[in-house]
């Protein structure tokens, strides 16, 4: 059988790009460059209008850590049931306790909030102490799945990790392969750990159509030139790496 394959996209003509090239369905975040955190309410309304694959929506407040106020939870609640109520086909979070473990109560309020839509569990897992003991906490919890690279910097590295956690979940939950994927390691990847789930993003840096730009002054911490660039996706990677996970 295909892998189902998961793209991870920053706003709607990112969504729009990922569909026409094949994903079977969409990670909707904002600023991947703080690795992503939760989109507008309007963004996942019109990307729901332009694609006709499912949408997972990022649940993260903010960059950093995984270590969340009771004022942040709050708003991931809220954003939640939002989004379920939007459309979404389900939301994306992770929360974590100081010492490393799954904040089993905070995710299972999530996971039943998002109810009947799906959840994901991100890559926080990759923060957490003990990978073994995070999924059965992620099982306990009720989460549909886990995104996770074998907590390493890419699937490659992490593949002995990968293929234990998808032995392990036997079923259970599923294990959304992650970590640089591209077109010369998916398929090497799906097949040794026997993944049935991949995500990967296929991030381009996009110029601006600015022609007038004000080369003294810049809008946050980012470099200047960053004014006028944005992050996009590129089809024809995504056509490719698609291609090469179903070789």
């Amino acid at each position: 059988m295909n892998p189902v394959i998961e793209l991870c996209v920053e706003g709607v003509d990112g969504a729009v790009a990922a569909a026409e090239a094949g994903a079977d369905r969409i990670e909707l975040c904002a600023s991947l460059m703080e690795g992503g955190i939760t989109p507008s309410l309007g963004t996942l309304r019109a990307t729901l209008r332009a694609v006709r694959v499912p949408v997972m929506v990022m649940v993260r407040p903010r960059g950093g850590d995984f270590l969340y106020s009771a004022r942040e939870f709050a708003s991931m609640l809220e954003d939640v049931a939002t989004f379920r109520d939007a459309g979404a086909a389900g939301v994306v979070f992770g929360c974590l306790t100081p010492d490393g473990a799954v904040d089993e109560a905070r995710t299972r309020a999530l996971a039943e909030r998002a109810s009947p839509a799906g959840s994901t569990f991100h890559r926080a897992f990759d923060m957490a102490a003990d990978p073994a003991a995070a999924l059965e906490a992620l099982v306990r919890c009720g989460v549909d799945r886990v995104l996770t690279s074998g907590q390493a910097p890419s699937a490659m590295e992490g593949l002995g990790v990968l293929t234990a956690l998808v032995k392990q979940a036997a079923g259970r939950i599923v294990v959304l392969g992650c970590g640089a994927l591209r077109p010369d390691s998916i398929g090497v990847v799906r097949r040794a750990a026997g993944l049935e789930e991949m995500h990967f993003s296929a991030q381009c840096v996009a110029a601006s159509g600015m022609v007038y730009r004000r080369g003294d002054l810049t809008m946050g911490n980012a470099p200047a030139e960053r004014e006028f660039q944005h992050i996009a996706t590129d089809q024809a990677l995504v056509r490719a790496t698609i291609a090469a996970a179903r070789a």
